[in-house]
């Protein structure tokens, strides 16, 4: 499932190509037919990101888009090609194409029901930081939590757009041991990681890829090879598990952790807790 920074670059990539502009909308899949018919030589006005969830505006209507596992999203410039039968939505206007296929969710949507799912969201690291994204409502859930950090990080309704990679480097460059309880992460460690998760996210966004890894952990620094991988990027201990760490040599290691993999290094988060009263 895509990440949060894909979700935003795609946001940013949507409002390059179409924003003030008519779009000619379809759904050659057929399952958006009177949504895209109504939208049909209206002018898209703008575009937004809340974790995982996309929304295109066309006035006061939204679409709102949640990729889910299979969806995708393919951009291009015009003409067009023939679409297939696969696709959801296909936004045209005179210099760009984009296509929508398989996402979880494809649906058209007043402001009040786009305002519902911003609430039920927790906070996000690519959002402006005010009274309705403030990080430490985020730590006052997992403060009071016996849960894994892990797992709450992986929580939407707590954290926004922190998906399996994002969570397991974010904890190794911290060296917290994703088995610890929620409520054993000071403030000063929940600070750390939050301003960490908001850099490393808009990289992502920038490069529209992940890399995690400081710069003298590189592979030009180190003298070592560098990572392949269909997701690219440079990281600490996703999907390496049996391989050395990159720090300390110890194996990386790997478990199921509420139905997604979990990574992490044993010697560099060691699993060390605050004396609680």
């Amino acid at each position: 499932m895509p990440e949060g920074h894909t979700i935003h670059r795609l946001a940013q990539d949507y409002a390059a190509a179409f924003a003030g502009t008519a779009v000619r909308a379809t759904s050659p899949q057929g399952k958006f037919s009177d949504a895209a018919a109504l939208l049909d030589g209206t002018e898209l006005t703008g575009t937004d990101a809340h974790g995982k969830h996309l929304f295109l505006g066309f006035g006061a209507s939204w679409v709102h888009i949640h990729l889910g596992l299979f969806g995708k999203v393919a951009l291009g410039a015009a003409p067009a090609p023939p679409p297939t039968d696969t696709v959801r939505l296909r936004l045209v206007n005179d210099t760009a194409y984009v296509d929508l296929r398989g996402p979880t969710t494809c649906a058209l949507i007043t402001d009040p029901e786009k305002r519902a799912i911003h609430d039920r969201l927790g906070p996000d690291p690519l959002r402006p930081q005010d009274d309705g994204n403030d990080p430490r409502t985020a730590y006052a859930r997992i403060s009071r939590s016996r849960t894994t950090i892990a797992a709450l990080l992986m929580d939407q309704k707590i954290v926004a757009g922190v998906g399996n990679v994002y969570r397991a480097e974010v904890l190794f460059r911290h060296g917290i041991d994703p088995y610890r309880p929620g409520r054993d992460i000071t403030p000063a460690e929940w600070e750390a990681v939050w301003r960490d998760l908001v850099a490393l996210m808009r990289e992502g966004v920038r490069n529209n890829r992940i890399d995690t890894v400081r710069p003298e952990h590189t592979p030009e620094a180190m003298g070592r090879p560098p990572r392949v991988d269909d997701h690219g990027g440079e990281v600490y201990v996703y999907r390496r598990a049996g391989q050395p760490c990159h720090l300390c040599g110890t194996a990386v290691r790997t478990a199921d952790l509420a139905a997604r993999n979990l990574f992490w290094c044993p010697a560099c988060q060691r699993n060390e807790t605050r004396p609680r009263n």
